[in-house]
């Protein structure tokens, strides 16, 4: 029991994998295997891209300390200007990076008026939802904009792999993915980020570059979120402004159920993934169970508390053994 508790404390996002390998099973035999079959993943896993990287997003800020509540209305923003700059002739790469860079200054703006005027991120990110989302509805004027039938989308809409189980926007949010973990695990930048979160003081002691550290972490967040619109915009094959509408807070709930600490400091980027992971699967599995889909949010919100208040549990027990030991 010990050397559980020990795991735990490197390993937080261990319970939701224990977590999701039970509702895999549960819910496998609530639906009389259909939830496991080939065309119920593809479904799962063809969702997956859209708020996973919304999660990863929001994870690594939560690790680094802050918060970024409009994260749901990016996700919205940023193909919407995409499809308005291919509809007056920009070409679809560079439409998709200037894309990227209103993102990027949206998530720039939340950094700096957080961190300069000293506001609680929550409360800075919370103003931007409602600027963000106000814009995108201005922009359209409440109707999507035509989305060209010649933008080459294929590149993140096709299916791949075996038996075309997975989309191609699968594989980019593996290597997403991927590229992050590795940064954050395996990089001198991705300690900065937890110390940052965990202990600013003594990081900043240490010479750790604290607000350039968040500063990159909002603009990457942001980054994230537009870029998982963009995704969801081009599979639907029309720009809504009002995607992505409560998303944030789904993604916070994801991170802290792949065990993120609201406080910060202490997650993993398998977390988020986990997290996200769960999500589709509650989602799925009650629709496929036969249950009303409004308890979809009841589930989501009281595994969020849940989650938190095991993982505060099992943290303090973890370290009294771990300080006993």
């Amino acid at each position: 029991m010990r050397k559980l508790f020990r795991i735990y404390l490197e390993k937080p996002e261990l319970a939701g994998v224990a977590l999701l390998v039970v509702l895999t099973m549960l819910f496998q035999v609530r639906s009389n295997g259909v939830f496991l079959s080939s065309d119920n993943l593809r479904g799962i896993l063809g969702l997956l891209p859209e708020a996973g990287l919304v999660t990863i997003g929001v994870t690594i800020l939560m690790i680094c300390g802050e918060f970024d509540l409009s994260v749901g209305s990016m996700f919205a923003l940023m193909p919407v200007c995409i499809a308005l700059m291919t509809n007056s002739g920009i070409p679809f790469i560079p439409s998709i990076l200037l894309g990227l860079g209103i993102a990027a200054l949206v998530g720039f703006a939340n950094g700096f008026l957080t961190l300069t005027f000293n506001i609680p991120s929550f409360i800075t990110t919370l103003g931007m939802l409602f600027i963000v989302r106000s814009l995108t509805v201005v922009l359209t004027g409440g109707f999507p904009p035509l989305l060209s039938g010649d933008l080459p989308i294929g590149v993140f809409t096709q299916f791949v792999g075996p038996g075309g189980i997975l989309r191609a926007s699968f594989i980019w949010f593996a290597v997403i993915a991927l590229v992050s973990w590795v940064v954050l695990s395996r990089s001198n930048f991705g300690n900065w980020i937890q110390a940052t979160g965990g202990f600013i003081d003594a990081a900043a002691a240490m010479g750790v570059p604290v607000r350039r550290v968040k500063m990159i972490c909002f603009v990457l967040c942001s980054m994230l979120a537009g870029f998982a619109g963009t995704i969801q915009v081009f599979r639907l094959g029309s720009p809504l402004p009002s995607i992505g509408d409560g998303l944030e807070l789904q993604a916070v709930a994801a991170a802290v159920i792949g065990g993120t600490a609201l406080s910060g400091g202490i997650g993993t980027v398998l977390g988020a993934v986990v997290g996200a992971l769960l999500i589709r699967f509650i989602d799925n599995g009650l629709i496929l169970s036969q249950v009303d889909a409004n308890w979809f949010k009841f589930a989501v919100g009281g595994l969020t508390i849940l989650a938190v208040v095991a993982n505060s549990w099992l943290r303090q027990t973890a370290r009294r053994i771990k300080v006993g030991g």
